[in-house]
Protein backbone atom coordinates (compact mmCIF):
# COMPACT_ATOMS: atom_id res chain seq x y z
CA UNK A 1 0.00 0.00 0.00
CA UNK A 2 1.27 3.47 -0.87
CA UNK A 3 2.39 5.79 1.88
CA UNK A 4 2.06 9.53 1.20
CA UNK A 5 3.43 12.37 3.31
CA UNK A 6 1.17 15.44 3.29
CA UNK A 7 2.52 18.75 4.62
CA UNK A 8 0.23 21.61 5.70
CA UNK A 9 0.99 24.75 7.77
CA UNK A 10 -0.66 24.13 11.12
CA UNK A 11 -1.21 21.19 13.47
CA UNK A 12 -4.94 22.04 13.71
CA UNK A 13 -5.28 21.88 9.92
CA UNK A 14 -3.31 18.61 9.87
CA UNK A 15 -5.68 17.08 12.41
CA UNK A 16 -8.81 18.02 10.38
CA UNK A 17 -7.35 16.85 7.05
CA UNK A 18 -6.20 13.53 8.56
CA UNK A 19 -9.85 12.67 9.28
CA UNK A 20 -10.70 12.97 5.58
CA UNK A 21 -7.62 11.29 4.10
CA UNK A 22 -7.56 8.17 6.28
CA UNK A 23 -4.96 5.39 6.02
CA UNK A 24 -2.01 5.69 3.69
CA UNK A 25 -1.58 9.42 4.37
CA UNK A 26 0.62 10.88 7.09
CA UNK A 27 -0.36 14.56 7.56
CA UNK A 28 2.23 16.80 9.21
CA UNK A 29 2.59 20.55 9.85
CA UNK A 30 5.42 22.88 8.85
CA UNK A 31 4.12 25.32 11.48
CA UNK A 32 4.23 28.29 9.11
CA UNK A 33 7.39 29.49 7.32
CA UNK A 34 10.43 27.29 7.82
CA UNK A 35 12.94 29.77 6.35
CA UNK A 36 13.32 33.54 6.40
CA UNK A 37 15.85 36.31 5.87
CA UNK A 38 18.12 36.55 8.94
CA UNK A 39 17.00 39.29 11.34
CA UNK A 40 20.40 41.02 11.20
CA UNK A 41 21.89 42.58 8.07
CA UNK A 42 20.37 43.16 4.64
CA UNK A 43 20.72 39.50 3.51
CA UNK A 44 19.81 40.47 -0.06
CA UNK A 45 22.52 40.57 -2.73
CA UNK A 46 21.57 43.77 -4.56
CA UNK A 47 24.48 43.27 -6.99
CA UNK A 48 23.38 39.77 -7.95
CA UNK A 49 19.73 39.93 -9.14
CA UNK A 50 18.56 40.66 -5.57
CA UNK A 51 19.23 37.08 -4.50
CA UNK A 52 17.87 36.58 -0.97
CA UNK A 53 20.03 34.82 1.59
CA UNK A 54 17.38 32.72 3.35
CA UNK A 55 18.19 30.55 6.33
CA UNK A 56 16.16 27.99 8.22
CA UNK A 57 14.60 29.34 11.39
CA UNK A 58 15.45 27.49 14.60
CA UNK A 59 12.03 25.84 14.55
CA UNK A 60 12.24 25.32 10.76
CA UNK A 61 15.51 23.36 11.10
CA UNK A 62 13.84 21.00 13.58
CA UNK A 63 10.76 20.63 11.33
CA UNK A 64 12.92 19.81 8.27
CA UNK A 65 14.88 17.23 10.28
CA UNK A 66 11.64 15.50 11.36
CA UNK A 67 10.10 15.66 7.88
CA UNK A 68 13.26 14.24 6.24
CA UNK A 69 13.04 11.25 8.58
CA UNK A 70 9.39 10.71 7.61
CA UNK A 71 10.22 11.04 3.89
CA UNK A 72 12.36 7.88 4.06
CA UNK A 73 9.20 5.78 4.39
CA UNK A 74 7.07 7.80 1.93
CA UNK A 75 6.59 7.15 -1.78
CA UNK A 76 4.77 10.42 -2.53
CA UNK A 77 4.93 13.97 -1.15
CA UNK A 78 1.93 16.33 -1.19
CA UNK A 79 2.60 20.00 -0.43
CA UNK A 80 -0.80 21.17 0.86
CA UNK A 81 0.04 24.62 2.20
CA UNK A 82 -2.46 27.50 1.78
CA UNK A 83 -3.55 28.50 -1.71
CA UNK A 84 -2.05 31.98 -1.74
CA UNK A 85 1.34 33.62 -2.26
CA UNK A 86 2.64 32.91 1.23
CA UNK A 87 1.43 29.30 1.06
CA UNK A 88 3.12 28.87 -2.33
CA UNK A 89 6.36 30.30 -0.93
CA UNK A 90 6.26 27.85 2.03
CA UNK A 91 5.71 24.97 -0.42
CA UNK A 92 8.71 26.13 -2.50
CA UNK A 93 10.93 26.31 0.60
CA UNK A 94 9.82 22.84 1.72
CA UNK A 95 10.75 21.47 -1.68
CA UNK A 96 14.12 23.27 -1.61
CA UNK A 97 15.15 22.11 1.87
CA UNK A 98 13.67 18.58 1.84
CA UNK A 99 15.18 17.70 -1.58
CA UNK A 100 12.77 14.76 -1.99
CA UNK A 101 13.64 11.88 -4.35
CA UNK A 102 9.99 10.83 -4.70
CA UNK A 103 7.14 12.38 -6.79
CA UNK A 104 6.02 15.76 -5.44
CA UNK A 105 2.52 17.18 -5.96
CA UNK A 106 1.09 20.57 -5.03
CA UNK A 107 -2.37 20.12 -3.52
CA UNK A 108 -4.65 23.15 -3.06
CA UNK A 109 -8.13 23.73 -1.63
CA UNK A 110 -9.99 26.64 -0.08
CA UNK A 111 -12.14 24.69 2.35
CA UNK A 112 -11.37 21.67 4.49
CA UNK A 113 -14.19 19.23 3.77
CA UNK A 114 -14.17 15.63 2.55
CA UNK A 115 -15.35 16.69 -0.93
CA UNK A 116 -12.83 19.54 -1.25
CA UNK A 117 -9.91 17.36 -0.09
CA UNK A 118 -10.90 14.54 -2.50
CA UNK A 119 -11.09 17.11 -5.34
CA UNK A 120 -7.69 18.52 -4.40
CA UNK A 121 -6.14 15.02 -4.42
CA UNK A 122 -7.59 14.33 -7.85
CA UNK A 123 -6.39 17.65 -9.33
CA UNK A 124 -2.87 18.30 -8.07
CA UNK A 125 -0.51 20.69 -9.86
CA UNK A 126 3.09 21.91 -9.80
CA UNK A 127 4.29 24.77 -7.62
CA UNK A 128 3.34 28.10 -9.24
CA UNK A 129 6.61 29.99 -9.27
CA UNK A 130 4.90 33.20 -10.37
CA UNK A 131 3.14 33.25 -6.97
CA UNK A 132 6.42 32.36 -5.25
CA UNK A 133 8.13 35.25 -7.06
CA UNK A 134 5.42 37.67 -5.91
CA UNK A 135 5.76 36.53 -2.28
CA UNK A 136 9.56 36.71 -2.48
CA UNK A 137 9.49 40.14 -4.17
CA UNK A 138 7.29 41.44 -1.34
CA UNK A 139 9.62 40.00 1.32
CA UNK A 140 12.78 41.38 -0.36
CA UNK A 141 11.12 44.73 -0.99
CA UNK A 142 10.08 45.07 2.63
CA UNK A 143 13.61 44.18 3.79
CA UNK A 144 15.21 46.71 1.41
CA UNK A 145 12.78 49.40 2.56
CA UNK A 146 13.22 48.75 6.29
CA UNK A 147 16.99 48.24 6.10
CA UNK A 148 17.64 51.42 4.11
CA UNK A 149 15.16 53.83 5.72
CA UNK A 150 15.03 52.74 9.39
CA UNK A 151 18.62 53.85 10.23
CA UNK A 152 17.71 57.39 9.12
CA UNK A 153 14.79 57.35 11.58
CA UNK A 154 17.18 56.17 14.30
CA UNK A 155 19.52 59.11 13.65
CA UNK A 156 16.89 61.79 13.16
CA UNK A 157 14.13 60.71 15.57
CA UNK A 158 14.90 57.84 17.93
CA UNK A 159 16.72 54.51 18.00
CA UNK A 160 14.70 51.34 17.54
CA UNK A 161 12.17 52.89 15.15
CA UNK A 162 11.26 51.13 11.95
CA UNK A 163 9.99 52.21 8.54
CA UNK A 164 7.77 49.95 6.49
CA UNK A 165 6.42 50.07 2.96
CA UNK A 166 2.80 49.72 4.16
CA UNK A 167 3.34 50.59 7.81
CA UNK A 168 4.58 54.16 7.14
CA UNK A 169 1.64 55.26 4.90
CA UNK A 170 -0.73 53.70 7.48
CA UNK A 171 0.80 55.80 10.25
CA UNK A 172 0.56 58.82 7.93
CA UNK A 173 -3.21 58.28 7.60
CA UNK A 174 -3.65 58.28 11.39
CA UNK A 175 -1.40 61.34 11.87
CA UNK A 176 -3.11 63.35 9.11
CA UNK A 177 -6.52 62.60 10.61
CA UNK A 178 -5.25 63.86 13.99
CA UNK A 179 -3.86 67.01 12.32
CA UNK A 180 -7.28 67.62 10.74
CA UNK A 181 -8.83 67.29 14.19
CA UNK A 182 -6.30 69.70 15.72
CA UNK A 183 -6.87 72.27 12.96
CA UNK A 184 -10.65 71.98 13.24
CA UNK A 185 -12.43 75.15 14.37
CA UNK A 186 -15.71 74.39 16.10
CA UNK A 187 -18.76 76.38 15.04
CA UNK A 188 -21.94 76.70 17.08
CA UNK A 189 -25.45 76.51 15.62
CA UNK A 190 -28.96 75.89 16.90
CA UNK A 191 -32.01 74.11 15.60
CA UNK A 192 -35.60 73.52 16.70
CA UNK A 193 -37.53 70.33 17.28
CA UNK A 194 -41.31 70.05 17.40
CA UNK A 195 -42.76 67.12 19.38
CA UNK A 196 -46.33 66.23 18.37
CA UNK A 197 -49.30 65.67 20.64
CA UNK A 198 -50.53 62.90 18.30
CA UNK A 199 -50.73 59.12 18.60
CA UNK A 200 -48.20 57.89 17.73
CA UNK A 201 -45.99 60.77 18.83
CA UNK A 202 -43.42 61.97 16.29
CA UNK A 203 -40.83 64.73 16.16
CA UNK A 204 -40.06 67.10 13.29
CA UNK A 205 -36.92 69.20 12.78
CA UNK A 206 -36.83 72.82 11.62
CA UNK A 207 -35.66 72.93 7.99
CA UNK A 208 -36.06 76.54 6.90
CA UNK A 209 -36.96 80.03 8.11
CA UNK A 210 -38.61 82.42 5.62
CA UNK A 211 -37.63 80.07 2.78
CA UNK A 212 -33.91 79.89 3.66
CA UNK A 213 -32.55 76.53 4.74
CA UNK A 214 -31.08 76.52 8.24
CA UNK A 215 -27.45 75.49 8.73
CA UNK A 216 -26.64 72.01 9.99
CA UNK A 217 -23.22 70.57 10.92
CA UNK A 218 -22.42 69.45 7.36
CA UNK A 219 -22.75 73.07 6.13
CA UNK A 220 -19.61 74.26 7.96
CA UNK A 221 -16.05 73.72 6.73
CA UNK A 222 -13.16 72.66 8.99
CA UNK A 223 -12.44 76.31 9.86
CA UNK A 224 -16.02 76.85 11.07
CA UNK A 225 -17.08 78.93 8.05
CA UNK A 226 -20.63 78.28 6.87
CA UNK A 227 -21.33 77.88 3.16
CA UNK A 228 -23.43 80.41 1.27
CA UNK A 229 -27.20 80.12 0.94
CA UNK A 230 -27.95 78.85 4.46
CA UNK A 231 -28.89 80.76 7.58
CA UNK A 232 -27.23 80.09 10.96
CA UNK A 233 -29.68 80.03 13.86
CA UNK A 234 -28.12 81.58 16.97
CA UNK A 235 -29.16 80.80 20.53
CA UNK A 236 -31.11 84.07 20.82
CA UNK A 237 -32.82 83.51 17.46
CA UNK A 238 -33.75 79.96 18.48
CA UNK A 239 -35.26 81.24 21.74
CA UNK A 240 -37.18 83.89 19.83
CA UNK A 241 -38.61 81.28 17.42
CA UNK A 242 -39.64 78.94 20.27
CA UNK A 243 -41.44 81.84 22.00
CA UNK A 244 -43.13 82.86 18.73
CA UNK A 245 -44.35 79.29 18.07
CA UNK A 246 -45.75 78.69 21.57
CA UNK A 247 -49.24 77.11 21.34
CA UNK A 248 -49.14 77.31 17.51
CA UNK A 249 -50.26 74.23 15.56
CA UNK A 250 -48.34 73.14 12.48
CA UNK A 251 -50.10 72.70 9.16
CA UNK A 252 -49.21 69.87 6.79
CA UNK A 253 -47.81 71.45 3.60
CA UNK A 254 -46.75 68.36 1.66
CA UNK A 255 -46.81 64.57 1.95
CA UNK A 256 -44.43 62.58 -0.20
CA UNK A 257 -44.54 58.78 -0.36
CA UNK A 258 -41.75 56.95 -2.06
CA UNK A 259 -40.92 53.25 -2.23
CA UNK A 260 -38.11 52.03 0.01
CA UNK A 261 -35.87 49.23 -1.24
CA UNK A 262 -32.55 47.99 0.11
CA UNK A 263 -30.45 45.17 -1.26
CA UNK A 264 -28.16 42.90 0.76
CA UNK A 265 -24.42 43.31 0.71
CA UNK A 266 -21.96 40.83 -0.76
CA UNK A 267 -20.68 37.88 1.27
CA UNK A 268 -17.56 38.60 3.30
CA UNK A 269 -14.02 38.96 2.06
CA UNK A 270 -11.14 39.47 4.49
CA UNK A 271 -11.40 43.25 4.87
CA UNK A 272 -15.21 43.36 5.25
CA UNK A 273 -15.11 40.51 7.79
CA UNK A 274 -12.51 42.46 9.80
CA UNK A 275 -14.67 45.60 9.60
CA UNK A 276 -17.90 43.86 10.61
CA UNK A 277 -16.14 41.84 13.31
CA UNK A 278 -14.90 45.15 14.74
CA UNK A 279 -18.29 46.84 14.44
CA UNK A 280 -20.52 43.98 15.64
CA UNK A 281 -18.30 41.98 17.97
CA UNK A 282 -15.98 44.80 19.08
CA UNK A 283 -12.84 42.75 18.41
CA UNK A 284 -9.57 43.68 16.71
CA UNK A 285 -8.66 42.75 13.14
CA UNK A 286 -6.01 40.37 14.54
CA UNK A 287 -8.59 38.67 16.76
CA UNK A 288 -10.99 38.33 13.81
CA UNK A 289 -8.23 36.61 11.81
CA UNK A 290 -7.25 34.34 14.71
CA UNK A 291 -10.85 33.18 15.18
CA UNK A 292 -11.39 32.84 11.42
CA UNK A 293 -8.21 30.75 11.13
CA UNK A 294 -9.51 28.42 13.85
CA UNK A 295 -12.85 28.06 12.01
CA UNK A 296 -11.07 27.41 8.69
CA UNK A 297 -8.67 24.85 10.14
CA UNK A 298 -11.56 23.12 11.89
CA UNK A 299 -13.37 22.76 8.56
CA UNK A 300 -16.19 25.23 9.35
CA UNK A 301 -15.51 28.10 6.90
CA UNK A 302 -13.66 28.62 3.63
CA UNK A 303 -10.17 30.17 3.46
CA UNK A 304 -10.16 33.45 5.39
CA UNK A 305 -7.65 35.42 3.28
CA UNK A 306 -9.45 36.46 0.12
CA UNK A 307 -10.47 39.61 -1.70
CA UNK A 308 -13.15 37.86 -3.73
CA UNK A 309 -16.88 38.01 -2.96
CA UNK A 310 -18.13 35.28 -5.30
CA UNK A 311 -19.92 32.08 -4.31
CA UNK A 312 -19.06 28.97 -6.31
CA UNK A 313 -21.85 27.08 -8.08
CA UNK A 314 -22.17 24.38 -5.40
CA UNK A 315 -22.25 26.94 -2.61
CA UNK A 316 -24.79 29.06 -4.48
CA UNK A 317 -27.13 26.08 -4.86
CA UNK A 318 -26.74 25.07 -1.20
CA UNK A 319 -27.27 28.62 0.10
CA UNK A 320 -30.40 29.21 -2.00
CA UNK A 321 -31.83 25.86 -0.91
CA UNK A 322 -31.16 26.73 2.76
CA UNK A 323 -32.97 30.07 2.38
CA UNK A 324 -36.06 28.38 0.88
CA UNK A 325 -36.14 25.83 3.70
CA UNK A 326 -35.40 28.19 6.58
CA UNK A 327 -37.32 31.31 5.52
CA UNK A 328 -39.61 30.37 2.62
CA UNK A 329 -39.36 30.92 -1.14
CA UNK A 330 -40.57 34.53 -0.93
CA UNK A 331 -37.32 35.43 0.90
CA UNK A 332 -35.17 34.10 -1.95
CA UNK A 333 -33.95 36.61 -4.57
CA UNK A 334 -35.59 35.98 -7.96
CA UNK A 335 -32.22 35.28 -9.61
CA UNK A 336 -28.89 34.26 -8.06
CA UNK A 337 -27.11 37.45 -7.01
CA UNK A 338 -23.64 37.81 -8.54
CA UNK A 339 -21.25 40.16 -6.74
CA UNK A 340 -18.04 41.65 -8.10
CA UNK A 341 -14.99 42.44 -6.00
CA UNK A 342 -14.36 46.17 -5.71
CA UNK A 343 -10.73 45.52 -4.85
CA UNK A 344 -8.35 46.23 -7.69
CA UNK A 345 -6.62 43.04 -8.84
CA UNK A 346 -8.60 40.67 -6.61
CA UNK A 347 -5.62 38.39 -6.55
CA UNK A 348 -6.40 34.96 -5.26
CA UNK A 349 -8.71 32.44 -6.92
CA UNK A 350 -10.80 31.90 -3.81
CA UNK A 351 -14.46 32.23 -3.07
CA UNK A 352 -15.88 34.63 -0.52
CA UNK A 353 -15.59 33.66 3.15
CA UNK A 354 -18.59 31.39 3.73
CA UNK A 355 -19.59 28.31 5.75
CA UNK A 356 -18.25 25.08 4.28
CA UNK A 357 -20.44 22.53 2.49
CA UNK A 358 -22.64 20.82 3.45
CA UNK A 359 -24.01 23.90 5.20
CA UNK A 360 -24.32 23.67 8.98
CA UNK A 361 -26.24 26.26 10.98
CA UNK A 362 -24.64 27.89 14.04
CA UNK A 363 -26.84 25.71 16.29
CA UNK A 364 -25.44 22.55 14.69
CA UNK A 365 -21.78 23.45 15.26
CA UNK A 366 -22.24 25.20 18.65
CA UNK A 367 -20.84 22.27 20.63
CA UNK A 368 -17.72 22.01 18.41
CA UNK A 369 -16.41 25.59 18.70
CA UNK A 370 -15.84 28.09 21.49
CA UNK A 371 -18.16 31.04 22.16
CA UNK A 372 -16.04 33.63 20.32
CA UNK A 373 -15.61 31.41 17.26
CA UNK A 374 -19.36 30.77 17.27
CA UNK A 375 -20.11 34.52 17.37
CA UNK A 376 -17.93 35.06 14.28
CA UNK A 377 -19.38 32.00 12.54
CA UNK A 378 -22.87 33.38 13.15
CA UNK A 379 -22.20 36.61 11.29
CA UNK A 380 -20.53 34.70 8.42
CA UNK A 381 -23.53 32.36 8.23
CA UNK A 382 -26.05 35.20 8.36
CA UNK A 383 -24.24 37.40 5.85
CA UNK A 384 -23.82 34.49 3.39
CA UNK A 385 -27.54 33.66 3.49
CA UNK A 386 -28.56 37.34 3.35
CA UNK A 387 -26.48 37.84 0.18
CA UNK A 388 -28.91 35.62 -1.78
CA UNK A 389 -32.14 36.88 -0.20
CA UNK A 390 -34.77 39.34 -1.44
CA UNK A 391 -34.53 43.09 -1.01
CA UNK A 392 -36.07 44.66 2.08
CA UNK A 393 -38.99 46.80 0.88
CA UNK A 394 -41.36 49.35 2.34
CA UNK A 395 -42.45 52.95 2.08
CA UNK A 396 -40.71 56.13 3.15
CA UNK A 397 -43.02 59.06 3.94
CA UNK A 398 -41.62 62.60 4.11
CA UNK A 399 -43.93 65.26 5.53
CA UNK A 400 -43.34 69.01 5.58
CA UNK A 401 -45.25 71.07 8.12
CA UNK A 402 -45.20 74.83 8.66
CA UNK A 403 -46.46 77.78 10.66
CA UNK A 404 -45.84 81.49 11.17
CA UNK A 405 -44.58 82.74 14.50
CA UNK A 406 -46.82 85.12 16.39
CA UNK A 407 -45.57 88.38 17.88
CA UNK A 408 -43.84 91.52 16.68
CA UNK A 409 -41.43 89.80 14.24
CA UNK A 410 -43.16 87.23 12.08
CA UNK A 411 -41.19 84.31 10.58
CA UNK A 412 -42.35 81.43 8.42
CA UNK A 413 -40.98 78.18 9.91
CA UNK A 414 -41.01 74.92 7.99
CA UNK A 415 -40.39 71.59 9.71
CA UNK A 416 -39.83 68.15 8.22
CA UNK A 417 -40.21 64.59 9.43
CA UNK A 418 -39.84 61.26 7.71
CA UNK A 419 -40.34 57.65 8.57
CA UNK A 420 -39.85 54.34 6.83
CA UNK A 421 -42.25 51.48 7.25
CA UNK A 422 -40.73 48.13 6.29
CA UNK A 423 -43.48 46.03 4.72
CA UNK A 424 -41.25 43.08 3.77
CA UNK A 425 -38.08 42.33 5.75
CA UNK A 426 -36.34 40.39 2.94
CA UNK A 427 -32.66 39.80 3.73
CA UNK A 428 -33.02 41.65 7.04
CA UNK A 429 -34.82 38.55 8.32
CA UNK A 430 -31.36 36.94 8.38
CA UNK A 431 -28.92 39.78 8.91
CA UNK A 432 -28.57 43.50 9.51
CA UNK A 433 -25.17 45.07 8.96
CA UNK A 434 -23.85 47.85 11.16
CA UNK A 435 -24.42 51.15 9.38
CA UNK A 436 -21.46 53.52 9.54
CA UNK A 437 -23.26 56.52 8.10
CA UNK A 438 -26.52 56.77 10.00
CA UNK A 439 -27.39 60.09 8.34
CA UNK A 440 -27.79 58.46 4.95
CA UNK A 441 -30.02 55.71 6.30
CA UNK A 442 -33.77 55.94 6.41
CA UNK A 443 -34.92 55.68 9.98
CA UNK A 444 -37.80 53.40 10.75
CA UNK A 445 -40.55 55.40 12.37
CA UNK A 446 -44.31 55.24 12.59
CA UNK A 447 -46.16 58.39 11.60
CA UNK A 448 -49.88 59.02 12.09
CA UNK A 449 -51.93 59.36 8.86
CA UNK A 450 -51.67 62.96 7.61
CA UNK A 451 -52.77 64.84 4.49
CA UNK A 452 -52.07 68.32 3.13
CA UNK A 453 -54.00 70.97 5.06
CA UNK A 454 -54.26 68.98 8.31
CA UNK A 455 -53.55 70.86 11.53
CA UNK A 456 -51.16 68.99 13.83
CA UNK A 457 -51.17 69.77 17.56
CA UNK A 458 -47.68 70.27 18.99
CA UNK A 459 -46.92 69.33 22.58
CA UNK A 460 -43.72 71.41 22.73
CA UNK A 461 -41.08 73.20 20.70
CA UNK A 462 -37.51 72.88 21.95
CA UNK A 463 -34.29 74.66 20.94
CA UNK A 464 -31.11 72.58 20.77
CA UNK A 465 -27.56 73.90 20.61
CA UNK A 466 -24.86 72.06 18.66
CA UNK A 467 -21.20 72.40 17.87
CA UNK A 468 -19.52 71.04 14.74
CA UNK A 469 -17.32 68.03 15.39
CA UNK A 470 -13.86 67.34 13.99
CA UNK A 471 -13.55 64.27 11.74
CA UNK A 472 -13.69 61.09 13.81
CA UNK A 473 -10.47 59.27 14.61
CA UNK A 474 -9.95 55.99 12.80
CA UNK A 475 -10.96 52.76 14.47
CA UNK A 476 -9.58 49.41 13.32
CA UNK A 477 -12.62 48.78 11.04
CA UNK A 478 -12.51 52.27 9.48
CA UNK A 479 -8.72 52.19 9.01
CA UNK A 480 -8.95 48.79 7.27
CA UNK A 481 -11.67 50.24 5.04
CA UNK A 482 -9.51 53.26 4.17
CA UNK A 483 -6.44 51.12 3.40
CA UNK A 484 -8.59 48.94 1.15
CA UNK A 485 -10.07 51.98 -0.64
CA UNK A 486 -6.57 53.34 -1.31
CA UNK A 487 -5.26 49.95 -2.48
CA UNK A 488 -2.63 49.87 0.29
CA UNK A 489 -1.82 46.38 1.59
CA UNK A 490 -3.72 43.20 0.83
CA UNK A 491 -6.15 40.96 2.78
CA UNK A 492 -3.32 38.98 4.33
CA UNK A 493 -1.59 42.12 5.62
CA UNK A 494 -4.27 44.36 7.22
CA UNK A 495 -4.26 42.69 10.65
CA UNK A 496 -0.45 42.56 10.70
CA UNK A 497 -0.16 46.27 9.79
CA UNK A 498 -2.50 47.29 12.63
CA UNK A 499 -0.69 44.99 15.06
CA UNK A 500 2.70 46.45 14.10
CA UNK A 501 1.79 50.12 14.46
CA UNK A 502 0.13 49.43 17.84
CA UNK A 503 2.87 47.18 19.23
CA UNK A 504 5.68 49.53 18.19
CA UNK A 505 4.09 52.49 19.92
CA UNK A 506 3.30 54.59 16.86
CA UNK A 507 -0.35 54.62 17.85
CA UNK A 508 -2.40 53.77 20.93
CA UNK A 509 -6.07 53.15 21.59
CA UNK A 510 -8.49 55.40 23.38
CA UNK A 511 -11.51 53.12 23.58
CA UNK A 512 -11.93 51.96 19.97
CA UNK A 513 -10.24 55.08 18.53
CA UNK A 514 -6.66 54.94 17.17
CA UNK A 515 -4.55 57.88 18.38
CA UNK A 516 -1.04 58.67 17.07
CA UNK A 517 1.89 59.08 19.49
CA UNK A 518 4.34 61.99 19.29
CA UNK A 519 6.81 59.56 17.71
CA UNK A 520 4.32 58.98 14.89
CA UNK A 521 4.11 62.75 14.26
CA UNK A 522 7.92 63.00 14.13
CA UNK A 523 8.32 59.99 11.82
CA UNK A 524 5.58 61.12 9.41
CA UNK A 525 7.03 64.66 9.27
CA UNK A 526 10.48 63.27 8.46
CA UNK A 527 9.12 60.83 5.86
CA UNK A 528 6.96 63.49 4.17
CA UNK A 529 9.84 65.98 4.05
CA UNK A 530 12.55 63.60 2.87
CA UNK A 531 10.85 60.49 1.45
CA UNK A 532 7.67 61.96 -0.01
CA UNK A 533 7.24 59.17 -2.57
CA UNK A 534 7.67 56.39 0.00
CA UNK A 535 4.66 57.51 2.04
CA UNK A 536 2.62 58.62 -0.96
CA UNK A 537 -0.68 56.72 -1.05
CA UNK A 538 -0.82 56.40 -4.84
CA UNK A 539 2.81 55.22 -5.01
CA UNK A 540 2.18 52.58 -2.31
CA UNK A 541 -0.91 51.34 -4.19
CA UNK A 542 1.08 51.27 -7.47
CA UNK A 543 3.74 49.07 -5.86
CA UNK A 544 0.96 46.75 -4.65
CA UNK A 545 -0.47 46.51 -8.19
CA UNK A 546 2.96 45.81 -9.67
CA UNK A 547 3.50 43.01 -7.15
CA UNK A 548 0.17 41.59 -8.36
CA UNK A 549 1.52 41.74 -11.90
CA UNK A 550 4.52 39.64 -10.84
CA UNK A 551 2.10 36.99 -9.53
CA UNK A 552 0.37 37.01 -12.94
CA UNK A 553 3.64 36.64 -14.84
CA UNK A 554 3.32 40.14 -16.35
CA UNK A 555 6.52 41.41 -14.69
CA UNK A 556 9.86 39.82 -13.91
CA UNK A 557 10.72 39.85 -10.20
CA UNK A 558 14.45 40.65 -10.55
CA UNK A 559 13.90 43.41 -13.13
CA UNK A 560 11.17 45.02 -11.04
CA UNK A 561 13.21 44.90 -7.82
CA UNK A 562 16.05 46.60 -9.72
CA UNK A 563 13.68 49.36 -10.81
CA UNK A 564 12.33 49.80 -7.29
CA UNK A 565 15.82 49.95 -5.78
CA UNK A 566 17.66 52.00 -8.40
CA UNK A 567 14.72 53.83 -10.02
CA UNK A 568 13.19 53.61 -13.49
CA UNK A 569 12.75 57.30 -14.32
CA UNK A 570 8.96 56.90 -14.20
CA UNK A 571 6.71 55.89 -11.32
CA UNK A 572 9.57 54.35 -9.29
CA UNK A 573 12.03 57.04 -8.06
CA UNK A 574 14.50 54.50 -6.66
CA UNK A 575 14.97 53.67 -2.98
CA UNK A 576 18.78 53.89 -3.05
CA UNK A 577 18.98 57.39 -4.65
CA UNK A 578 16.32 58.65 -2.21
CA UNK A 579 18.24 57.33 0.79
CA UNK A 580 21.63 58.61 -0.44
CA UNK A 581 20.11 62.03 -1.04
CA UNK A 582 18.79 62.14 2.53
CA UNK A 583 21.73 60.68 4.43
CA UNK A 584 23.38 64.04 4.99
Amino acid sequence: MSNALVIVESPAKAKTISKFLGDGFDVRASVGHIADLPSKGLSVDVENSFKPNYELTERGAQVIKELKALLKDADELYLATDEDREGEAIAAHLLEYLKPKIPVKRMVFHEITKTAISEALAHTRDIDYKLVDAAEARRILDRLYGYEVSPILWRKVNRGLSAGRVQSPSIRLVVEREEERMAHVAAGYWDLEATSATTPIFSAGLQSVDGSRIAMGKDFDSLGVVKEGVVVITESKAGELVAGLANVDLEVRSVEDRPYRKSPRAPFMTSTLQQEGGNKLRITASEVMRLAQGLYEGGFITYMRTDNVILGDDAMTAVRSEISNAFGKEFLSAEPRQYKSKVKNAQEAHEAIRPTLPLRSPDVIASEVNARELALYKIIWQRTLASQMSDATGTTVTIKLGANTVGAVKADCEFSTSGTTITFAGYRQAYQEVEEDSESEEKEALLPPMKVGDKVKIDKYSANGHETSPPARYTEPTLVKKLEELGIGRPSTYAAILGTILNRGYVWKKGQAIVPSWTAFAVVKLMKNHFTELVDYTFTATVEEELDEISQGLRVKEVWLGEFYYGNGKELPGLKPLVEHNIA
